[in-house]
């Protein structure tokens, strides 16, 4: 069963109609529609946010104010939950079409398309700070990923940047020390991404056999535990870093496991200035 939460600032009752449309070409799928409407302040709807967590719900949602869109969509990357804004996009067009922005608000066009840029951006991100490039720009980051190879680094770095996080990843190689940037950064925005060696050496045979054997110890036990051990050596010089196994975990859960310790730093940080 999945729970789509429709939130509006009025009755909801459009956004129902257009989910409920397009369900009609998902007939096979159990779905229960939470209607929200009349929600008008951030705290409202942060908290309707919150609720869409915990039932493992997404949130469809027609809000008119910028204000209001922007905290759905910025607390929803927060809480990992989908957010699709159904009146964002139709506002933009309708500001191309009839070549004025609605009721002549300043800045409101690029308001509406900030989302849309902003995951370009995040993507671009990952794509140019993988496997320890540009360390110069680590700064910008909003988490880093530190791990020894195929600790899933690069996938969850994809996978992160597509939810809107600014993301980068820093290898972890035996006997090479890592750059001395990643030990200038906040502390809450590294994560050192731990494993089991057995599990390890296993993952990397694999890629071993898919390249022909031509990796040399990368896959040897021996060696996996080493550098392992190296990681760990390294991880304890900054005892703030987050660590996180990854062992047979899916990409969905590790990020969640990311996240959660994201919000919970900025639950403290908001808690201790009211």
């Amino acid at each position: 069963m999945r729970n789509i939460f429709i939130v509006s600032d009025g009755t909801g009752n459009t956004a129902e109609q257009a989910v409920r449309a397009a369900l009609t070409q998902f007939a096979d799928q159990e779905v229960e529609i939470l209607k929200k409407p009349n929600i008008r302040t951030i705290e409202q709807a942060k908290d309707v946010i919150e609720e869409a967590s915990k039932a493992e719900g997404f949130i469809v949602h027609t809000v008119v104010s910028d204000q209001l869109r922007r905290t759905i969509e910025e607390t929803g990357k927060l809480y990992n939950v989908e957010t699709i804004d159904l009146m964002g996009p139709l506002l933009a067009q309708f500001s191309l079409l009839f070549d004025i922005l609605p009721f002549g608000k300043p800045g409101l066009f690029r308001e509406l398309n900030i989302s849309y840029f902003k995951r370009i951006e995040t993507m671009e991100y990952a794509i140019r700070h993988d496997d320890g490039n540009r360390v110069s720009e680590l700064d910008k980051a909003e988490i880093v990923l530190v791990g020894v190879s195929r600790t899933f680094k690069t996938p969850l770095s994809i996978y992160l940047a597509f939810k809107g996080w600014m993301v980068a990843n820093i290898p972890i190689i035996l006997n090479i020390s890592p750059p001395d940037e990643l030990f200038k950064l906040e502390p809450e925005k590294v994560f050192c991404l731990t494993t089991n060696a057995n599990k390890l050496a296993i993952l990397r045979q694999a890629r071993d056999e898919h390249l022909g054997g031509t990796t040399g110890s990368y896959a040897n036990l021996n060696h996996v535990t080493q550098e392992l051990k190296y990681a760990q050596k390294i991880f304890s010089r900054q005892p703030k870093w987050s660590s996180i196994d990854v062992t047979n975990k899916p990409i969905e859960e590790i990020a969640s496991e990311i996240v959660a310790m994201i919000r919970k730093k900025t639950t403290k940080d908001i808690n201790r200035f009211e």
